[in-house]
């Protein structure tokens, strides 16, 4: 049975292509009124003209706290969905306008300022991206911004989607305590070509894009299903075959430390402390 959205505002951050395109077109296609919030909008409005229905465009950079704290001050109605969809993978370590490690920055620490900022407008759902990478990541609190660790693109990466899940159950213990009915889910889109592999530069990477790789569209039946199904709060939504990485959507299991109710506290004290932002319910 189709959703019907209409009257709906959805926020889909990264909306401009890939998974995150795919799900704004879905969302609208809905009936849902769909905020496509970019880094580029420029491309944004090009991705915005192939969506049906209502769509906007709105400025966001997850790697600056100042442009993130515009957008939340700018907004002022209510918001059905937050799709943390937006993420990056960097081969060299680089940072944000900030400081953080750029993974870590934009991948974690930009969605937990922008979901806390908008937290009193959501009357919905918050659905995080996250990925089965997280099964290796492991949260170094003693330096979360890989001022001493040697980098690694793959583990930082892992370490940014280990966190996107802690951060979304994080968020649903703490929505529980405040007596809301809004939803904290975690979505894993499965092994998807899209711009995050353009500078991967490896034979096997490119060899495995072309053999395994699914296109957008599956890859935002997970994050649909997590934003509009019939799902309990930090559900982990994720493909139903091939190892949980192609088509359909299900939930899915997580790691060991994904569950510990006390890393996942940890880490959100010091997101608080690294952004200056507060869970605001």
């Amino acid at each position: 049975m189709t959703p019907d959205l209409t009257g709906k505002t959805v926020i889909v951050t990264g909306a401009n292509s890939g998974i995150g395109l795919a799900t704004a077109k879905a969302l609208a296609g809905y009936g849902a009124r769909v905020v496509f919030a970019v880094r580029n909008t420029a491309k944004g409005a090009s991705g915005a003209m192939t969506a049906p229905g209502l769509t906007e465009v709105r400025h966001l950079d997850l790697a600056d706290l100042a442009s993130i704290r515009r957008f939340a001050a700018d907004w002022q109605e209510p918001i059905h969905l937050l799709i943390n969809n937006a993420g990056t993978s960097a081969p060299e370590l680089e940072r944000t306008v900030d400081g953080f490690e750029l993974q870590f920055g934009t991948n974690h620490l930009g969605p937990f300022a922008l979901t806390n900022l908008l937290l009193p407008h959501i009357t919905g759902r918050v659905v995080s991206l996250s990925s089965q990478a997280e099964r290796l990541g492991r949260i170094n609190f003693d330096d979360l911004n890989w001022e001493r660790t040697r980098y690694k693109q793959s583990s930082a990466y892992a370490t940014s989607k280990l966190a996107n899940v802690l951060f979304s159950s994080e968020l649903q213990r703490r929505l529980n305590a405040a007596g809301s009915k809004v939803l904290a889910v975690t979505a894993h889109p499965g092994f998807v070509a899209t711009n995050i592999y353009d500078r991967a530069s490896g034979l096997g990477t490119r060899l495995m894009l072309r053999l395994f790789a699914q296109g957008p569209e599956e890859g935002a039946l997970p994050v649909l299903h997590a934003a509009i199904g019939n799902v309990p709060g930090d559900s982990f939504i994720g493909p139903e075959h091939w190892m949980h990485m192609r088509g359909g959507a299900e939930p899915i299991g997580r790691s060991k430390t994904a569950q510990n109710t006390e890393v996942a506290r940890q880490l959100w004290d010091a997101s608080e402390k690294l952004t200056g932002v507060s869970f605001s319910l």
